[in-house]
């Protein structure tokens, strides 16, 4: 797997502005560089550029295996620069995309300021996980500009992104934000409504509060949970999601023997299911069992991060 960045750079997006230099900025930063794109990270702290540059060498091997030239991730490459003020750092963007905490006090003055210094052909995206644009586009002026644009961590792997519209997003910020993503090897995936949390994380909410449950009754520890996931489910859905999963279980018949024959033993466990609270015993003991994984957190991404990449590999050679 190889990438010609220097086709990719040419779809039209020279520079882009990255407004937030935490773990999911740092990691889109990377994900431009790497395209080719001329990016500049926008962030009032004072160790944004240490920070910064620090993750993008702990990047820079992954995207390495993917083919990537590396080289714009190098501590002096012209092609990063810094700007504290996000007016003045979007001034010529082509791409904004904002990745400050989900506070919507903070992304409603945040989009107001860009809105003020960013060029009228700028694509603005929010990566909000769970405001939607409808809300973070109440200060601006041309609240039609706003679309989010959610990844999943880390952005740099993980091809989703959910293109979420509010309902007075203009059609063609939609087509805008496909093609961008599309340019950058994503895979974006247009909503038909805003819903708060959107579609990947209201999934993952939904088994990880089942998982808690379990966990937090003495089913399961941590460890032995996540190996289930990773044994069994998370290796259908990396090839074929629930629907289709589940249409293939249905035999020849598809998903409507499915829901015919297993449906409704399936619905009754619905109710089954727990409702768990992150009270202070529960969370005192998720907190100690996260303590017998092995290896730090910094090790374990590495870990997760090269078999992220084995895993896309299988994935890109195998039949479709």
């Amino acid at each position: 797997m190889t990438h010609d960045t220097t086709a990719e750079s040419a779809s039209g997006f020279r520079t882009a502005t990255v407004v937030g230099g935490g773990v999911i900025g740092i990691s889109w930063t990377a994900l431009f560089l790497a395209h080719g794109l001329e990016v500049t990270v926008s962030d009032p702290l004072p160790d944004v550029r240490d920070r910064v540059r620090a993750g993008l060498r702990e990047i820079a091997p992954t995207l390495a295996q993917l083919g990537y030239a590396v080289a714009p991730l190098e501590q002096s490459s012209p092609m990063l620069r810094f700007e504290a003020e996000p007016a003045a750092a979007v001034h010529d963007a082509d791409v904004v995309q904002e990745n400050a905490p989900e506070r919507l006090d903070v992304k409603q003055q945040l989009w107001q300021e860009i809105e003020r210094g960013a060029p009228a052909h700028a694509l603005l995206a929010s990566s909000s996980s769970s405001l939607p644009a409808s809300q973070m586009a109440q200060g601006m002026q041309a609240r039609e500009r706003l679309i989010v644009g959610h990844p999943f961590n880390p952005p740099h792997l993980v091809p989703l992104v959910e293109v979420a519209r509010s309902s007075t997003t203009d059609p063609a910020v939609v087509g805008l934000a496909v093609t961008f993503y599309r340019s950058i090897g994503k895979r974006p995936l247009v909503l038909g409504r805003e819903i708060p949390g959107f579609v990947a994380n209201r999934l993952q909410a939904a088994l990880f509060r089942e998982a808690v449950y379990l966990v937090s009754q003495g089913i399961v520890t941590e460890q032995a949970l996540d190996e289930v996931v990773t044994s069994s489910i998370g290796m259908r859905w990396a090839v074929a999601g629930p629907f289709r999963t589940f249409h293939l279980g249905g035999g020849q018949g598809g998903l409507p023997d499915f829901l015919l024959h297993l449906g409704p033993a399936l619905q009754a466990l619905w109710s089954q299911l727990g409702t768990p609270a992150l009270d202070a015993p529960t969370t005192d003991l998720l907190s100690r069992q996260a303590q017998d994984f092995d290896g730090s957190v910094v090790e374990l991404a590495r870990q997760r991060d090269e078999a992220e990449v084995r895993l896309m590999r299988a994935l890109d050679e195998s039949p479709a």
